[in-house]
């Protein structure tokens, strides 16, 4: 069941801020002020072309190092492509993309916190074994239940985002009786059962793109707020998605001022983590917000 209140306006949550951490490894992430996940894509076919990093040691830290000095507060390396209609790939062609790109990493820039970009169990173990600090899974488990075991396990954040079907169906998947009534139902029950799991620190993403229309998902940003009812951490991931270049008629190469736009506004909503393409921007972003809400 859902329990709590959110709150109704911005300058309520100002009067009585929700206080949101992170255990990772020994080290107390807060999460007062918003923070910037980096994407770097692993793939050779996601959907903002230059996103895509070329799986070599060179090109990874210098992808790696640029995110990290533009602020960074943490990078999502992913090595299945999770856009509309993505073909799968095999477990193995997903661990021999990514394994290899934390290792590097992490001997690099050893204090950089690296989420791992997957919803298959063996893959986050790997990854976990080489360095990875969080888990974010597209399917909040339901395609790999495992997977849960294998964070409670590891005791690590867990980022669970919301999705019907699969990356090959889902926008198949978009008749709801109340978008915003059925994707909170959904994250009451994902909670409970992560909590009897052992799943400590979990944070929620609501899913843009995934299964949902274009108005759905703007639907989704109006009320965003809502799922602050859980009193978790909430990430939104709207980076250069279809959602602002289809209705704005451009593509994804140019979809970033709408996406600052439509981040700027995720803030004001109760947005925790920004999870972009363009970290410099996001920084920006999140700076100019600080200076109208301090």
């Amino acid at each position: 069941m859902l329990h709590g209140s959110y709150p109704t306006s911005l300058s309520e949550d100002k009067l009585f801020p929700q206080k949101y951490t992170l255990q990772i490894k020994g080290r107390l992430i807060c999460l007062d002020k918003p923070k910037i996940m980096g994407i770097i894509n692993l793939t050779p076919d996601s959907f903002y072309a230059k996103s895509r990093v070329q799986i070599s040691k060179e090109t990874i830290l210098t992808q790696a190092e640029k995110m990290i000095g533009e602020g960074a507060d943490f990078l999502d390396l992913g090595g299945y492509s999770t856009r509309p209609g993505a073909e799968e790939i095999t477990i193995e062609e997903e661990i021999e993309r990514v394994i290899p790109a934390i290792s590097w990493i992490k001997e690099a820039f050893p204090d950089v916190l690296i989420s791992v970009d997957t919803f298959r169990s063996k893959v986050a173990k790997n990854a976990i074994s080489v360095g990875a600090d969080l888990v974010n899974d597209v399917s909040a488990g339901n395609l790999d239940p495992q997977l849960l075991e294998v964070v409670a396990k590891a005791g690590l954040p867990y980022i669970a985002m919301h999705m019907r079907g699969n990356p090959k169906n889902m926008q198949q998947l978009t008749d709801y009786s109340s978008l915003i009534e059925d994707i909170l139902y959904y994250f009451s029950e994902k909670v409970e059962i992560f909590k009897k799991l052992g799943i400590k620190d979990v944070i929620i993403d609501p899913g843009f793109g995934f299964a949902k229309s274009l108005d759905q998902n703007f639907e989704l940003l109006k009320n965003l707020n809502s799922f602050r009812t859980f009193g978790l951490p909430l990430l939104a991931g709207l980076s250069r998605k279809s959602m602002i270049y289809k209705f704005l008629g451009n593509s994804p190469q140019e979809a970033l001022n709408g996406t600052t736009a439509l981040n700027m506004f995720a803030l004001t909503q109760g947005a925790n983590i920004l999870r972009v393409h363009d970290v410099k921007e996001a920084k920006e972003t999140v700076k100019l917000y600080e200076q109208l809400y301090p």
